[in-house]
């Protein structure tokens, strides 16, 4: 496919050929980028002053020499150089993952460290006092600006606005459709897939697409190809004719295009704390440590889960009780509700449930079977008739799980993990399913809050079996957090 071929595409999209890529796109990345800085520097302002004003009040500081009139605006700089010094601006950790938390509280942290030494050795007299209150409240509120932001750009991508990067997928049919896919899996990450490269022998003499994604050209025009199409992002994933000679080769195509290399490698579903790039000859081989199914980490999330638990049941006896009795009113049977499900290891316990459907729901469900609304081997129906009326708002809100906080006591769930499957589930699965039974089921996980019901069989195992593979206590404090935002919704709820 010629360059002149290569042009017709960006005709149709009011793009003169020869366009630096993705101009539209980066200005939006840079108007973003704007206003992280403006928010930024607003929170670090209200911080110095909430600092200033907790420590001394309305009243000048009594025998002190410092201009805090001064010692303030520089302090916001040098926060503000600190967080573009450990790349808090940087467009390929903002807006998505947890990177970019973790270097805002590090660029935070670390400026405190280095005024902290200062001050000791330079003698210098700002009071303690300020800068701990300052540096608490700004790092507190520099995480929640940036979650803020994140959210409403998140909301603009899953709208199709919003500031998104413009990919070019390159690779062979099977490998370009999957990870297609898996992009749109997840559409507020920012990776709009906008074209496709395929090897030489699989172009046809007509306009190809796969699915709905237009082939644009071969592995012999990918800068040509990504220039016409508007693309900022070549993503390359598995072929066997991208050779090692050639990848190298389209990374020095691409320098000074303005167009980001990305490779995707076939390893999929693997969390960033089990891999490590080690570089050998100058081959980057990548080293995936193996999932921790035991030691003192699941030690922790056991002290973790039983604490918690207990404390949670305490603090919500009232509304347990409340609960129960408007179970009683409402409808004849039992107040809770207890299930065989399948846990750790294939054992089998008693899940505890408010009771939120009639008492021979077992019997009725034989005949809503071809009524079924999800796939796999769950049952779901979102106007189920055998659920009550006050089980109705329980499921809403997610209520009638807090039983399992007993569970959770009694070491046979955890707060966190895979949803807790029924034994004739079990008996269906399959050799990879079956990892899901490595560890504890959850009250809450991925499943969860990436939707509940509404995901389908096989995304809902997905994220079970990345759970799995790359649990960590701090994926499972990010989850509960998540939990409660889905919770508000009743997202998947029913």
């Amino acid at each position: 496919m010629t360059a002149a071929t290569l042009s017709t595409p960006a005709s149709r999209s009011g793009k003169p050929a020869g366009r630096p890529a993705g101009l539209v796109t980066r200005a939006d990345e840079r108007s973003y980028i704007r206003i992280l800085v403006v928010l930024d520097t607003t929170v670090l302002i209200i911080a110095l002053l909430v600092g200033y004003v907790a420590r001394f009040g309305d009243d000048e500081p009594s025998g002190s020499e410092i201009p805090y009139v001064l010692v303030a605006p520089g302090l916001v700089l040098a926060w503000l150089v600190s967080l573009k010094a450990l790349g808090c601006y940087d467009d390929r950790v903002i807006g998505y993952g947890a990177d970019e938390y973790r270097r805002v509280s590090s660029a935070s942290l670390r400026l405190a460290g280095a005024i902290a030494i200062a001050g000791y050795i330079a003698d210098v007299g700002v009071s303690r006092g300020f800068l701990g209150i300052s540096f608490a409240v700004g790092t507190l509120g520099l995480e929640v600006a940036r979650f803020a932001a994140r959210k409403r750009l998140h909301r603009a991508r899953s709208r199709g606005a919003g500031w998104s990067r413009k990919v070019l997928v390159v690779g062979d049919t099977a490998h370009v459709l999957e990870l297609v896919h898996t992009l749109r899996r997840e559409p507020y990450a920012g990776y709009h897939v906008v074209g496709a490269c395929i090897p030489d022998a699989l172009l046809a003499p007509v306009a190809q697409r796969l699915g709905d994604v237009p082939v644009v050209g071969s592995f012999r025009g990918i800068p040509e190809a990504a220039t016409a199409i508007g693309a900022d992002t070549v993503a390359v994933t598995a072929s066997g004719e991208l050779t090692a000679a050639r990848l190298r080769r389209l990374g020095w195509q691409l320098e000074g295009t303005g167009v980001d290399l990305v490779v995707a490698p076939a390893l999929t579903d693997v969390a960033g704390p089990r891999i490590h790039t080690r570089p050998v000859a100058g081959l980057p081989l990548i080293h995936v440590e193996a999932p921790e199914f035991r030691g003192a980490r699941k030690l922790v999330k056991g002290f973790v889960d039983r604490s918690a638990s207990s404390l949670a049941l305490a603090l919500l006896l009232p509304l347990i009780a409340f609960i129960a009795l408007a179970i009683k009113l409402d409808s004849r049977g039992p107040v809770l509700f207890r299930q065989v499900r399948v846990g750790r290891g294939g054992q089998e316990f008693g899940v505890f449930k408010f009771r939120t459907m009639v008492v021979n729901a077992d019997v009725l469900l034989a005949e809503l079977a071809a009524r079924n609304e999800t796939d796999g081997l769950m049952f779901k129906m979102r106007d189920d008739p055998r659920v009550t009326r006050v089980g109705r708002l329980l499921r809403k809100w997610s209520l009638d799980e807090l039983p399992q906080l007993v569970n959770v006591l009694l070491g046979q769930m955890s707060l966190v993990g895979p949803r807790p499957p029924l034994p004739s589930e079990v008996a269906r699965y399959d050799g990879d399913v079956a990892r899901r039974l490595l560890v504890k089921p959850g009250m809450t996980g991925l499943w969860q809050v990436s939707g509940r019901s509404d995901l389908s069989w096989e995304d809902g195992i997905r994220l079970d079996l990345y759970y799995v593979e790359n649990w960590s206590l701090a994926a499972d404090l990010t989850i509960l957090w998540k939990t409660f935002g889905a919770v508000v919704n009743s997202r998947g709820a029913y």
